[in-house]
């Protein structure tokens, strides 16, 4: 186990799998102990309806060295996230990292359909779970940031840049509820900054996340065989590099700097010097734009 944040308390909102576990197990092996929430237990799967549990995040961080615990929370319910606040505030009185992870809404999208025509159920729920889950979470559990004058990380797919323009082939509920997420971390800058916090969007590149490996029908030691079907899957990073980029963002003296913008964990490795498992070191967001909209062969040279 490090000690880069020996001392220090995270909650990973949502860190039941993907990006948001990854995280949870870094900031873990850094020396942070680490609340980790969601609603998909070995007792009930949420409505996602896959097999990771909060539980195995726990076993993960601790397969890591670290220590953390796992409580099931429903942010979508004020009243269980102002509980949440209350034990950590009684437990370690404060908060040094909030992870704002929380998501589930890929299984209400329908691809490519326009508004009219998509479930107005579907896109109402992923509004839900991409922005009134992230308020209320904001809303009971930043005044325990306020305290350790903390950092606050709100997770999305896709830079700010990126997001400027309409994500063809999603939806319009789905790309309300993602890019949502750098206005959030543009306000929560603002209203932290007379408190020494620090607020910031965060996305991943193309990620072999458990969901995405299970589409390509392949595993972490065969990935590659999924660019047969999908060519510029070979830009693709392990949960584990964005999970290394947050923890080194976290434990950086300077990290204020970084407040209000939405960083990739392309950026962040390229400014920490952190490499995936493999020691490559993937550009995803850039590639994706000069490389994979574009049309172009696709070939990784200088980008990972």
């Amino acid at each position: 186990m490090g000690t880069e944040l020996a001392g220090q308390v995270a909650l990973v909102a949502g860190g039941t799998r993907g990006a948001s576990r990854a995280i949870a197990v870094e900031l873990g092996r850094a020396g942070a102990f680490v609340y980790v929430t969601g609603r998909s237990t070995r007792a009930r799967r949420s409505e996602v309806d896959r097999p990771e549990t909060i539980e195995e995040t726990v076993e993960l961080i601790e397969a890591a060295g670290g220590e953390g615990v796992a409580v099931r929370v429903d942010h979508l319910e004020s009243a269980e996230v102002a509980a949440l606040a209350a034990r950590i505030d009684e437990e370690r009185r404060g908060l040094n990292i909030l992870v704002d992870g929380l998501w589930g809404g890929d299984r209400h999208l329908e691809w490519a359909k326009p508004v009219w025509e998509h479930s107005l159920e579907a896109g109402l729920r992923m509004i839900r779970l991409g922005i009134d889950a992230h308020l209320i979470t904001s809303h009971h559990l930043l005044p325990l940031v306020l305290r350790r004058k903390g950092l606050v990380i709100e997770l999305t797919d896709g830079t700010a840049e990126y997001n400027a323009k309409y994500r063809e082939g999603t939806s319009l509920p789905f790309y309300v509820a993602k890019a949502s997420a750098h206005l959030l971390a543009i306000g929560e800058a603002a209203e932290l900054a007379s408190h020494g916090c620090t607020a910031v969007a965060f996305t991943p590149g193309w990620l072999r996340s458990e969901a995405m490996l299970d589409i390509f029908g392949v595993t972490e030691e065969n990935w590659r065989d999924a660019t047969a079907r999908e060519p510029y899957f070979a830009i693709s990073e392990t949960p584990t590099f964005a999970g290394r980029t947050v923890a080194a963002l976290a434990a950086d003296p300077d990290r204020h700097s970084w407040t209000g913008q939405t960083l990739s964990s392309g950026q962040l490795a390229a400014h920490y010097g952190i490499n995936d498992l493999d020691g490559s070191r993937p550009d995803a967001w850039r590639y994706v734009v000069e490389v994979q909209d574009a049309g172009k062969d696709p070939d990784t040279t200088g980008y990972r």
